[in-house]
C-alpha cells in the first residue's frame, strides 16, 4: 500500500480562513468506553480551531466484542474515519488487508520516538499505519485504610509481599487479593503479566521467546506460575465465578485489600476508595525491577477515508502537544506516547509513571508475533494462569502446554524438545528451584 499524501495543516492555526475552510464530519470507533472525556475536554478543544468539522467518538456498549464489531462495519463499509488501533498484531493484520492508511509520513509523525512507533509498524519498521496514542502500566492497587487498619508496609519483594498476604488473610476481615478467573483474560493480564517481568527479566525475556533462545519451559515462566498457584489461599470465596466487574466491586467496597490491575483502573476508582499503588514487587531484594509498560492505544485512518479532510486534520491535531495532555490528564493511567512534556495531573499516575526512572519498561510478551499462530499464545496464557491460579494445573504443566502449543506452529521453536523430554527436565529442575528461590522468597 502506498503511502498516503496528506497535505499539511496547521493543528493550531489561528487563521480564520484556515480553519473555517475545512468542514465535514468524522466518526471515531474504539472499544474504550471514554465518550466522556472525548465529547466534553477533547472534541471541543479542537474545534476551537475546527469549528465546522463535526467529530462524532462512537464506543461500543461491549468493548470485549469490539474486534467483531470492527470487523462486521469494515466489511459493509460502515466504520469509522478513525479507528482504535490495538497494538501488533491485530491492528497489523487489519492494514495488510488494506483496511489501514500508511500514515509514516504525516506531519507529526516525528513526535513519536521509535519505541512508541513499533507495535504499529510493519516487521520491517518501514510503514506505519497508526498513530500512537497511549501506553498503561502494571502494578498493584491497596487500600490504604485497611493497610493503615493491620499496620502493613507497602511490599517491595515477594517475601514482604507474601507476609502482608498471609497478615491480610490471618485478620478474617479483608478479602486479601480482589482478583477472579471468571473471565479469563485477567488472570494472564493482571497476574501473569504483571509480575512476570521480574521474572523473565522484561525485554531480554520478551525477545528471547520470539528469538527462540529461551524456552517457555525455563525456570522463569515455570517460576510466574508458582507464583500464581500460591495466590489462591488469598483470592476469598467463590474466586472461581467472580469476574472482573466483580473484582473492582470487592475493591471499591473496601472489602479487598490488593487489587493486581494496571493504571487503566484508575479513573474506575475515582472518589470511591482510598487507594495507593505499587510496582511488581523484585523476586529478591537487590534485584533489578521491571515493569510492564504496555503501547496500548493507537488510532488509524480508516482507508475508506483517505480523502476526508476533516478525518485527516483531526489525525494531525492529535500529533500534538496539546492532544498530548488532554489525553494523559484527561483519562489518567493512560500516558502519552509522545514526546512531548508536560505535568502529569493525578497524583497515582504521577506515582506509577514515575517507575519509568528507576526500573526498566517491557511489553506484555504475548502481543507481539507470538500470538500470529494457532493456537493463540495469549489465549494459552488466559487459559493456563485460569487453570493454575484454581488449581487444575501444575504450574509445570502449563508451562509444557503452552511451549507445545508455541512448538506446533512457530517455526524460530519447533526444534524444541519432546514433551517427555521437557517433563523429564522440568521435573528434575523443580526442586532445586524451589530450594535456591527460598521458601519465604516465593510469592
Amino acid at each position: 500500500m502506498p503511502t498516503l499524501a496528506i497535505a499539511t495543516v496547521s493543528s493550531t492555526s489561528t487563521s480564520t480562513s484556515t480553519s473555517t475552510s475545512i468542514r465535514g464530519e468524522v466518526v471515531i470507533d474504539s472499544w474504550r468506553n471514554d465518550d466522556a472525556i472525548w465529547n466534553e475536554t477533547i472534541i471541543p478543544e479542537f474545534n476551537k480551531y475546527y469549528p465546522n468539522i463535526k467529530v462524532t467518538y462512537r464506543s461500543p456498549t461491549d468493548p470485549s466484542t469490539f474486534n467483531q464489531q470492527l470487523d462486521n462495519d469494515l466489511a459493509q463499509g460502515t466504520a469509522g474515519d478513525l479507528i482504535a488501533c490495538r497494538p501488533f498484531d491485530g491492528s497489523l493484520a487489519l492494514f495488510k488487508q488494506g483496511h489501514f492508511s500508511d500514515i509514516t509520513e504525516m506531519q507529526g509523525m516525528e513526535n513519536f520516538p521509535s519505541f512508541a512507533l513499533g507495535p504499529w509498524q510493519t516487521d520491517s519498521g518501514a510503514q506505519t499505519f497508526c498513530l500512537p496514542m497511549a501506553s498503561v502500566i502494571h502494578g498493584f492497587f491497596y487500600n490504604k485504610t485497611i493497610f493503615s487498619d493491620l499496620n502493613l508496609s507497602v511490599p517491595t519483594t515477594t517475601t514482604e509481599f507474601n507476609q502482608v498476604l498471609k497478615k491480610i488473610k490471618a485478620s478474617q476481615r479483608y478479602v486479601p487479593i480482589a482478583l477472579g478467573t471468571k473471565d479469563k483474560w485477567e488472570a494472564a493480564t493482571m497476574g501473569f503479566q504483571n509480575i512476570g517481568p521480574n521474572y523473565w527479566q522484561g525485554e531480554d525475556g520478551r525477545l528471547g521467546l520470539i528469538q527462540a533462545q529461551d524456552r517457555f519451559t525455563d525456570v522463569p515462566y515455570l517460576n510466574v506460575y508458582r507464583a500464581l498457584a500460591s495466590w489462591t489461599p488469598y483470592l476469598g470465596d467463590n474466586y472461581r465465578q467472580r469476574s472482573y466487574a466483580d473484582a473492582i466491586e470487592l475493591f471499591k467496597k473496601g472489602k479487598a485489600a490488593i487489587y493486581p490491575t494496571g493504571s487503566w483502573d484508575i479513573s474506575t476508582f475515582a472518589n470511591s476508595v482510598d487507594f495507593g499503588v505499587f510496582p511488581p514487587p523484585v523476586v529478591n531484594k537487590g534485584d533489578e525491577c521491571y515493569i510492564s509498560d504496555h503501547t496500548d492505544l493507537g488510532m488509524g485512518l480508516n482507508s475508506q477515508s483517505e480523502q476526508n479532510l476533516a478525518a485527516i486534520t483531526f489525525l494531525q491535531w492529535m500529533t500534538t502537544a496539546e492532544f498530548a495532555e488532554l489525553l494523559t490528564n484527561g483519562i489518567p493511567g493512560f500516558f502519552s506516547l509522545s514526546n512531548h512534556f508536560f505535568d502529569v495531573n493525578h497524583p497515582i499516575a504521577n506515582e506509577m509513571m514515575t517507575w519509568r526512572n528507576n526500573c526498566d519498561s517491557t511489553i506484555r510478551n504475548s502481543a507481539q508475533i507470538l500470538s500470529r499462530g494457532k493456537p493463540d499464545f495469549e489465549v494459552q496464557l488466559w487459559e493456563t494462569s485460569v487453570e493454575v491460579l484454581n488449581g487444575t494445573m501444575t504450574p509445570e504443566e502449563a508451562v509444557t502446554a503452552v511451549q507445545m502449543g508455541l512448538s506446533s506452529w512457530y517455526q524460530p521453536q519447533q526444534d524444541a524438545k519432546t514433551l517427555a523430554e521437557m517433563c523429564q527436565e522440568i521435573t528434575s529442575q523443580s526442586s532445586s528451584d524451589q530450594q535456591s528461590l527460598g521458601a519465604n522468597n516465593t510469592l
